[in-house]
């Protein structure tokens, strides 16, 4: 059996990080925590692209995609359940549109879209540092990372 390394190491890549600013203090948080992620990581080049809300974040990721600029992105959203339908709407719409995207543009893209019950439930996922939780932003970045080393090490590069 042969198992294809992968590394941590995000020396050298360029990243696109897609943010919903609907629920802003949420989606900030795990802005904060992928940000501070990528550059522990010594990822150097991290650009932020702001869309109204998660259910835009496919097509602007579709364009970063397509631009040539990164070589993985990273989707940032938050839907909390409310009242209506609208939940089900936006959740299966911007998970749907970020996977036909990573695959259909052949680049890695971490999903980091928040889909709570309760704005709490929320807030403990985008935790800062000494807060109880965890904060699903710094996650999303080593899973982009790891993606990456996956794809180059499939590929025969480093």
């Amino acid at each position: 059996m042969h198992t294809l390394e992968t590394r941590l190491d995000g020396r050298g890549i360029r990243v696109g990080v897609v943010v919903a600013r609907f629920n802003h203090l949420i989606t900030l948080r795990l802005l904060e925590g992928c940000a501070a992620r990528l550059e522990e990581l010594g990822c150097e080049s991290v650009d932020v692209l702001w869309v109204p809300g998660a259910f835009e974040i496919p097509l602007a990721a579709q364009r970063a995609a397509r631009s040539g600029r990164y070589d993985a992105l990273v989707a940032i959203g938050t839907v909390v359940r409310g009242d209506t339908p609208h939940f089900e709407y936006v959740c299966q719409g911007v998970t749907d549109g970020v996977g036909r995207v990573a695959l259909a543009e052949n680049l890695p893209i971490a999903f980091c879209v928040l889909t709570t019950e309760t704005v709490e439930q929320a807030l403990e996922r985008a935790a800062k540092p000494g807060e109880p939780g965890s904060n699903k932003g710094a996650e999303a970045a080593d899973v982009v990372v790891e993606m990456l080393s996956l794809g180059r090490a499939l590929a025969g590069g480093v």
